[in-house]
């Protein structure tokens, strides 16, 4: 077991968690349903020790942790560590767990935009993971997206992190879908439906105007009930899209690096085609992974 090491990456709803050998080749993974949302106060540690290493037989291996669990719902308040940011000021700013010894976890990220101040968990790690994936993206200025329930849209300059914004457009659905006027019962992706909904977002602006039509749509027989959650997916992703690059100041022309689940990768690249910007999809597991390994090479040089 010499060498091995445990990599977990623990958001808000799940685990997702790897057991890795000196050569960084994964053992073993798995995947939790206790996100820090579904954790009870000082739980933790606990699901820690009891779940994730007794089910990769990990309990005597150093651990490498990312993610909300370095929040203040999380095992323990990690401080932000502030932008422009590279990745050896994360890993020089991994923050080291008392009551585990052999426990590090990844400090989150912290920015000023357009908008005011703003931060990031888990996301710097995949980011990591991208900037290592090759030699290019450590060089010049490159925008990346990772898609999800708070989406980050990022400038990475150099082979560091300048500045982030984030969109609450995952949340927002999920929310108007199941809990508004604009909810519908859950139905297959219609993309004719969801290319509308992206058409119908123009420039980003006026959103709040915009979200009624889903229901105007549906009540004057223009829309039916089984594609309105497509239509409005479409929607808020078009404003998103429309909208947030512009204030990363980033080039107009700029290639678009999206990172995260397969099906989210896939409508996002959509949209942006839809705004003639071409976009290149990561597997957001595969770099957060890569991002830990950076990190824990990292730990063990010192």
């Amino acid at each position: 077991m010499s060498g091995e090491w445990l990599a977990v990456d623990w958001g808000s709803t799940s685990v997702r968690a790897w057991r890795v050998d000196d050569g960084g080749r994964v053992l073993q993974q798995a995947s939790f349903p206790f996100g820090v949302s579904r954790l009870k106060q000082g739980e933790a540690a606990q699901k820690f020790v009891q779940c994730i290493q007794a089910e990769l037989h990990a309990q005597s291996v150093p651990a490498l942790l990312c993610g909300m669990i370095g929040s203040n719902r999380g095992w323990a308040v990690v401080p932000y560590c502030p932008c422009p940011a590279s990745a050896e000021d994360l890993a020089g700013s991994l923050f080291r767990v008392v009551s585990e010894p052999n426990v590090d976890i990844v400090p989150g990220l912290v920015c000023k935009n357009g908008l005011g101040t703003d931060v990031a968990r888990g996301e710097e790690t995949q980011i990591i993971g991208w900037i290592e994936r090759a030699a290019g993206h450590q060089l010049d200025s490159h925008v990346l997206c990772l898609p999800g329930t708070h989406s980050k849209w990022v400038l990475v300059e150099n082979g560091r992190v300048k500045r982030f914004v984030t969109a609450i457009s995952g949340e927002l659905f999920d929310l108007l879908s199941s809990q508004s006027l604009l909810s519908a019962p859950e139905a297959p992706i219609s993309i004719p439906a969801f290319d509308t909904g992206i058409a119908s977002a123009g420039d980003g602006c006026a959103l709040l105007a915009r979200l009624f039509g889903v229901r105007a749509k549906v009540a004057a027989g223009e829309m039916t009930a089984a594609h309105q959650r497509s239509y409005l997916s479409g929607l808020l992703i078009g404003a998103e899209v429309a909208s947030l690059p512009n204030l990363l100041e980033a080039s107009s022309r700029a290639v678009v690096h999206i990172i995260g689940v397969p099906l989210l990768t896939d409508l996002y690249a959509r949209a942006l085609g839809k705004f003639n910007i071409r976009s290149i999809s990561y597997d957001g597991a595969v770099l957060a992974l890569a991002g830990l390994s950076y990190l824990h090479a990292r730990i063990s040089s010192r």
